[in-house]
């Protein structure tokens, strides 16, 4: 699995990027829809962990379709959990690696895009020991070809890291077994977003405050004359829609 960056610096970029979160998290929202039409536990969970709420829009949809459950919204950010205290029965400000809930609270545990932020096999060990036998969980993630087009833009320019280390799909299915789940299965989909522009693309993805990327980033900013030979390597990947962001996403159901 690949290493996450330091929790306290991903909290950071979370809560700085509390107020623009939604505006900008087109993408997100575009995988929870995906991660719950293909989720479908029997019989219907009566209470549900959402690991990483950010502002409450999976809270939402899973209100939405499950009205009746019990919801524990769970994020290390303040100000987005606050952001989600209304699509919730309970907010939790805690760390998904160290849940402060109780062994076999939850029929549905439920991560959209926060796995790849953490060390998956203490998520994974901590999802299966707070789910009821029998309990279903659902979670995204991103894969390592998100961002593909960005670091190629950057290769020969300097020796940094500009992109977050992700799991390869297989590497995910093995880390939930090894947490003990059974039912793996594993679905993998290329979507893209579209920018005018360089400056545009970097800017929705520090908004939704994903632009922390671990050891061996780059500490200051660019020369004019390096970020002009990445703007004009990203070019060549320009399309009729504009600049691509590709992400390679994950999706994983599994049952304790």
């Amino acid at each position: 699995m690949s290493a996450p960056p330091p929790r306290q610096r991903v909290r950071e970029a979370f809560e700085r990027a509390a107020a623009s979160y939604d505006g900008a998290a087109v993408l997100q929202r575009q995988v929870c829809d995906h991660l719950l039409a293909d989720f479908d536990p029997s019989p219907e969970p009566n209470s549900i962990l959402d690991a990483g709420c950010g502002t409450g829009y999976g809270a939402r949809l899973l209100r939405s379709r499950w009205p009746g459950a019990h919801l524990t919204a769970v994020d290390f950010a303040p100000a987005m959990l606050a952001l989600a205290r209304g699509d919730a029965d309970v907010c939790l400000a805690a760390d998904i690696e160290a849940l402060p809930c109780r062994d076999a609270s939850f029929a549905a545990w439920w991560s959209s895009l926060t796995v790849q932020w953490c060390d998956a096999e203490k998520v994974f060990g901590e999802a299966r020991r707070v789910l009821r036998p029998g309990g279903r969980l659902a979670l995204s993630t991103l894969g390592p070809d998100t961002f593909h087009e960005l670091r190629e833009a950057f290769t020969g320019i300097d020796r940094y890291r500009h992109t977050l280390s992700f799991s390869e799909p297989l590497a995910i299915g093995r880390a939930l077994a090894q947490a003990g789940f059974a039912d793996i299965r594993l679905h993998r989909q290329t979507l893209s977003l579209h920018y005018p522009d360089l400056k545009s693309l970097l800017r929705a993805v520090k908004d939704i405050g994903a632009n922390s990327v671990g050891e061996g980033a780059r500490a200051g900013l660019f020369g004019r004359s390096a970020w002009q030979q990445v703007q004009a390597a990203y070019e060549r990947h320009r399309t009729p829609a504009g600049l691509p962001a590709r992400y390679d996403v994950i999706l994983a159901y599994a049952r304790k």
